[in-house]
């Protein structure tokens, strides 16, 4: 008997896997925070013997070389990987033996990365599941664009052949378990085909395994989407080695040390929803919600190393926050606190605060008596967008809110969190703003006039 057990990191869009049998394991794109591997090899009653990278990761930091120097177990890294710290390096073939009839075998993939390597969980000679990473995706495949712009041509074309070489190998029925696709923008495009999928799922309906290459390639190189800033900063972290999290509570800061911080330009970042946030906050905080894709936008948008001051709910949503930014290199904040603008703002200081809207209550206003502002990504406007309205993708918002008109401005996205993002900047930058939360979809019901994509 075997197990696979999923580690969501929902925030960043990826898994992590630890698979075995009754007594040993095997930790698969291990995140930076082990505990929680470490909990369900615990919860498993089972001994960690081998933790394996599919890859250098581009879009979060690995737990794979604290997680092997913890539990002793082998750390096994693609052999062309380029890395400074002692592995075990890993070739296209080798098999390692995980638990009694269970066995791991590499398998080479190149196309998200040169280095890419899947990994072929076997039950005796019965092939169970596939670990494949950045390669085979749910519907779709790893981006083959974040190693090197020269590359990105060639990877696009390798990623067709492992997909071809994976469908080839295996039975329809073998699981396939891919570490990204469930929101990463390490995904060349998201798919709407549940979470869970197998082989023959996939040969039936992967466009890598049902397109012909070039035509393949040239769908894969037009739709890929903006790179998280962030991504620069994550393979160089990941080839050198992170070192260990430190998750203990940060310092705390009072009213004068929050305005302290605030007038030094450094970014003081509000983790309460959207709503709460609008209602009342500290003049200058910018509003990230910790139930959003916190790393990620964060992560992007920051300017890297710079310090950040977090204020939150309660205790707990500040421990989530901090669990969620160490895995893409925020590793300590400079000051917290919490509870809301009552405690955050000195003797005789109101909280500032904007409202929100519908996209019905944009088309009662008028869009022509307004600044519209979209901060949707490029990608996300094949829909069309409203006639007028001015386009900033909300991670470039920070250097190009000079752009955006006078006026009161009206900051819509897709759904509504992005938009308060946005609204925050606006409102620090000292704008009248009014944050749009509804679903774009609103937007043609409410009668504003859309123009279609391609015009």
């Amino acid at each position: 008997m075997f197990f696979v057990d999923t580690i969501e990191l929902e925030g960043l869009g990826n898994r992590s896997y630890l698979a075995g049998g009754s007594r040993t394991a095997v930790a698969v794109d291990p995140p930076r925070d082990i505990d929680r591997v470490l909990a369900a090899a615990v919860r498993r009653g089972v001994r960690i013997s081998h933790v394996v990278e599919t890859h250098v990761h581009n879009d979060y930091l690995t737990g794979g070389l604290e997680l092997a120097r913890i539990t002793g177990a082998a750390y096994l890294v693609p052999s062309g990987a380029r890395v400074s710290f002692a592995r075990a390096p890993v070739s296209d073939g080798d098999s390692f033996t995980v638990d009694s009839g269970l066995v791991l075998t590499a398998m080479a993939t190149p196309g998200h990365t040169p280095h890419h390597t899947s990994y072929v969980l076997s039950d005796g000679d019965t092939p169970v599941a596939a670990f494949t990473g950045g390669s085979l995706l749910v519907g779709s495949v790893g981006r083959p664009d974040l190693v090197e712009p020269r590359l990105t041509e060639q990877l696009a074309r390798a990623q067709h052949a492992s997909a071809h070489r994976l469908a080839a190998a295996l039975p329809d029925d073998t699981a396939v378990l891919p570490t990204h696709g469930f929101g990463s923008f390490c995904s060349s495009a998201q798919a709407d085909g549940g979470d869970t999928t197998t082989i023959g799922k996939e040969r039936a309906a992967n466009t890598a395994l049902t397109t012909e290459v070039d035509t393949f390639v040239a769908d894969l190189l037009a739709g890929l989407d903006d790179v998280p800033a962030y991504y620069a900063h994550m393979g160089p972290a990941n080839a050198r080695g992170p070192a260990p999290v430190d998750l203990t509570p940060p310092a705390l800061a009072d009213a004068e040390e929050i305005a302290s911080r605030l007038a030094a330009g450094e970014w003081v970042v509000d983790l309460r929803s959207r709503l709460a946030f609008a209602e009342g906050h500290v003049a200058g905080s910018f509003n990230f919600e910790a139930d959003g894709s916190l790393a990620t936008y964060l992560a992007w948008m920051i300017p890297w190393g710079k310090p950040v001051t977090l204020l939150a709910a309660d205790a707990e949503q500040l421990a989530a926050a901090q669990r969620e930014l160490v895995r893409v290199g925020i590793d300590r904040p400079a000051a917290a606190a919490t509870g809301g603008p009552g405690g955050w703002l000195r003797a005789g200081e109101e909280p500032a605060s904007f409202p929100r809207a519908t996209f019905a209550g944009l088309a009662e206003q008028g869009v022509d008596q307004v600044v519209v502002l979209d901060v949707r990504r490029d990608s996300e406007r094949a829909d069309g967008w409203i006639e007028g309205a001015v386009h900033i993708p909300v991670h470039e918002l920070t250097r190009r809110v000079h752009e955006v008109p006078e006026g009161t401005v009206w900051v819509h996205c897709a759904g509504g969190m992005r938009a308060a993002i946005a609204a925050s900047l606006l409102d620090a930058a000292g704008r009248e703003v009014v944050a749009v939360d509804d679903d774009f979809e609103a937007a043609s019901a409410a009668g504003l006039p859309l123009v279609p994509a391609g015009l």
